[in-house]
């Protein structure tokens, strides 16, 4: 489908490390002008560690924004320029304490609330793990447990789950899983 906004001019309102924001004169698909804002973020990035007893690492962390204590997948931010495989490579070991000798990418290009963000995300199965020493950031308080999928995903339907990368993550795990035992 044709893209029915016309941009007339952009520009930068507010910007960080993390993220920017937009605000765009645009002609809107009824015709008339109006303002259209919205945030750019950095390539996000999400693991699905597991075992070979189909098992997952989850990171626990209180998220500020909503002000309540988080069970996730690992997760993280990447740099400018740096591929998400490389980031979530990072992310595991400094998160969880964990290296993957396989890599499997679950599913295509996520987007976030794609009405006022554009940020992109990537979800990648980490397999044959081994241990290694966790660096987390400063801003980081860290847990990290280790749970059966099965109960992950019960974490999800009962609410104790609630960031969208970590379910839209266990949920293609899941399938990626049941598709790899099928055939």
């Amino acid at each position: 489908m044709n893209n029915p906004w016309t941009t007339q001019s952009s520009r930068l309102v507010y910007e960080t490390p993390w993220l920017r924001v937009i605000e765009d004169q645009v002609v809107r698909p009824d015709g008339a002008d109006g303002i259209y804002s919205y945030i750019e973020t950095r390539v996000a990035v999400a693991a699905v560690a597991l075992t070979p007893a189909n098992e997952v690492y989850l990171v626990g962390q209180y998220r500020y924004p909503t002000q309540h204590y988080s069970w996730e997948l690992v997760e993280g931010g990447a740099e400018p320029d740096e591929a998400p495989l490389t980031c979530i490579q990072r992310e595991l070991r400094e998160e969880a304490g964990l290296r993957a000798r396989k890599w499997s990418p679950l599913g295509n290009e996520i987007h976030f609330s794609n009405c006022i963000s554009a940020e992109r995300g990537y979800i990648f199965l980490a397999e044959e793990l081994e241990e290694t020493q966790s660096a987390p950031d400063a801003t980081e308080v860290l847990e990290v447990r280790v749970v059966p999928l099965d109960d992950a995903l019960e974490m999800v339907y009962q609410g104790e789950i609630q960031d969208a990368f970590s379910i839209i993550g266990l949920l293609r795990a899941q399938r990626h899983i049941i598709e790899r035992t099928v055939g």
